[in-house]
C-alpha cells in the first residue's frame, strides 16, 4: 500500500469505484452479443454449435491476452496500461457494430477478447498496491460486481435500441462501446504514476523471510497454493460463463418469455449476481471484524456462494414457473460471490510476479471453459434443451471449495493484517 493512499484512503476507494465502472465497461462490451444472440443467429444463420465457435474464438484470444499483458503490466505503469486495453477492446465492440459477414464478426470477436483480458491484470494489480489483505476482498467485490452492472444495464440499454428491424443492434455496439472513452479521462487524474509503477525486483531472501515476493516465479507456480487457484479458477468460471453464454437463450425457450421478457429477466438475474458479489466482500469485511482471521473469512464465505449455486443442478428437474425462477437466482446470488474470494487468494500469491501469476490463471480459465461452449452447443441442438447444459457445472465451485479446505498449506504472514509483508 502506497504512502500516499494511505494518508488518503479515500482516494482507493475512488480509484476502486473506476475499477467498476471499468468493469461495468468490459461486460457490457462482452454481453452485448450473448444478450442478443438469438438475433446474431438468425442474421447470419448460424446454428448452437457454430454461434458457440465464436464464443470459442473469443475465449482463446481472451486466453492468450491474458497471459500477453499479465506480463505486461509486471513491467509496465498500470496507469498507462490499462487505459490503452481499454481503448483497445473498446475499438473492437464498435467496429462489431460495422460487420457484415460471420468472418468479420469473429475477427472482431477475437480481438475484443484479446483486449479485454488486459483488464483483470490492470484492475487487480491496482486493488492489491492500493489496498490492505482485510479490504482486499471488499475491494475485489466492487471491482468484480461492475460485471453485474455491466450486465444489468446492458439489456436495459438493448430493449430500447433493438427494434423489429433484424439489424437493429448494429447500433447498440457503436452506442455501449463509446462510453469506454469518458473512463479515460477520469481515470488518469485520479491516479499517480508512483502508485502504480511496476515492483522493484525483489532482494536476496533472507533466513527469517516467509514472503512469497522473494520466491521465483517457478516456485510460485509449482506451489500448492498455486494448484489450489487452478482448480478455483477453472471452478467458478466454467459456471459463470456456461450461464452467461446459454441463459439468455435458455429464458426464451420457458413458455411465456419472448425477447422483451428475456431481457427483463437478464436484468434481474444479473442484479441478483451483484448484490451477491457484495455480499461476498461485506461479508468477509464483518467476520473478519467478528475475529475470523482474514483466510477463514474468505473460506467461510467462498462456501456459502458454492452451495448456492449447487441448487442449479436441480434444473433438469424443475417444472417451469416460480420454483425454476428460485434457483436461477439462488445460483445468480452465489456465482458471482465466489469471484472476490478467489481474487484475493490469489493476490497472496506473489506481489512481483502478480500479473503473469493472473495471467496464467486467465489463460487456464479460458483454455478450459471456451472449448466446452462448442460441446454445449451441440448438446442443445441434440436435446432441444439447454437445461443439461446449465446443471452440470454447478457441481464444480463446491469441488473447488473441498479442495481449498483440504489443501490450502498453513497461513503465512502475508495472510494475516498484522504482518509488514501484509502492508503491500
Amino acid at each position: 500500500m502506497s504512502n500516499q493512499t494511505a494518508s488518503r484512503p479515500w482516494l482507493s476507494w475512488w480509484v476502486c469505484g473506476l475499477l467498476l465502472c471499468a468493469s461495468t465497461i468490459n461486460y457490457m462490451d462482452r454481453v452485448t452479443l450473448s444478450t442478443i444472440g438469438k438475433r446474431i443467429r438468425t442474421e447470419f444463420e448460424l446454428n448452437n454449435t457454430q454461434y458457440a465457435y465464436i464464443e470459442l474464438g473469443f475465449g482463446v484470444a481472451f486466453a492468450l491476452g491474458s497471459v500477453i499483458f499479465g506480463g505486461i503490466a509486471d513491467r509496465t505503469n498500470i496507469r498507462w496500461l490499462y487505459p490503452a486495453v481499454l481503448f483497445g477492446w473498446s475499438l473492437m465492440a464498435f467496429l462489431t457494430g460495422f460487420v457484415q459477414t460471420f468472418t468479420g464478426l469473429f475477427v472482431c470477436r477475437i480481438l475484443l477478447g484479446f483486449f479485454e483480458a488486459g483488464h483483470w491484470p490492470c484492475a487487480l494489480k491496482t486493488t492489491g498496491r492500493l489496498l490492505p489483505p482485510r479490504d482486499r476482498a471488499l475491494g475485489n467485490s466492487v471491482l468484480q460486481s461492475g460485471a453485474a452492472l455491466g450486465a444489468m444495464i446492458t439489456p436495459l440499454i438493448l430493449s430500447q435500441m433493438v427494434t423489429a428491424e433484424l439489424g437493429s443492434w448494429r447500433y447498440a455496439f457503436q452506442v455501449i462501446s463509446s462510453i469506454g472513452v469518458l473512463w479515460i479521462f477520469l481515470w488518469l487524474p485520479s491516479t499517480r504514476s508512483s502508485d502504480l509503477a511496476p515492483e522493484p525486483k525483489a532482494p536476496e531472501k533472507s533466513p527469517d523471510s516467509s514472503t512469497s515476493d522473494h520466491d521465483s516465479l517457478f516456485a510460485v507456480l509449482t506451489s500448492a497454493k498455486f494448484l489450489i487457484m487452478v482448480c478455483m479458477v477453472i471452478a467458478i468460471n466454467m459456471t459463470w460463463h456456461v450461464f452467461r453464454v446459454w441463459l439468455p437463450m435458455f429464458i426464451q425457450t420457458v413458455p411465456g418469455y419472448d425477447e422483451s421478457s428475456m431481457f427483463r429477466f437478464v436484468f434481474f438475474y444479473n442484479a441478483a449476481t451483484d448484490v451477491g458479489c457484495y455480499s461476498a466482500g461485506v461479508s468477509t469485511r464483518l467476520l473478519h471484524r467478528f475475529g475470523f482471521s482474514t483466510h477463514s473469512s474468505r473460506c467461510i464465505v467462498f462456501g456459502i456462494c458454492a452451495l448456492f449455486v449447487l441448487f442449479g443442478m436441480m434444473i433438469p428437474w424443475i417444472s417451469d414457473g416460480p420454483a425454476l425462477i428460485t434457483v436461477l437466482m439462488l445460483v445468480a446470488f452465489g456465482s458471482l460471490g465466489l469471484f472476490p474470494c478467489y481474487y484475493s487468494f490469489s493476490q497472496e500469491l506473489s506481489t512481483r510476479h502478480q500479473g503473469k501469476v493472473l495471467g496464467l490463471l486467465g489463460l487456464i480459465a479460458w483454455m478450459t471453459s471456451s472449448p466446452v461452449q462448442p460441446l454445449l452447443g451441440a448438446w442443445a441442438d441434440q436435446t432441444q434443451s439447454y437445461r443439461q447444459c446449465l446443471a452440470i457445472p454447478c457441481l464444480f465451485p463446491l469441488i473447488a471449495f473441498i479442495v481449498l479446505l483440504l489443501c490450502w498449506p498453513q497461513h503465512s504472514p502475508a495472510e494475516t493484517d498484522d504482518s509488514p509483508q501484509a502492508q503491500v
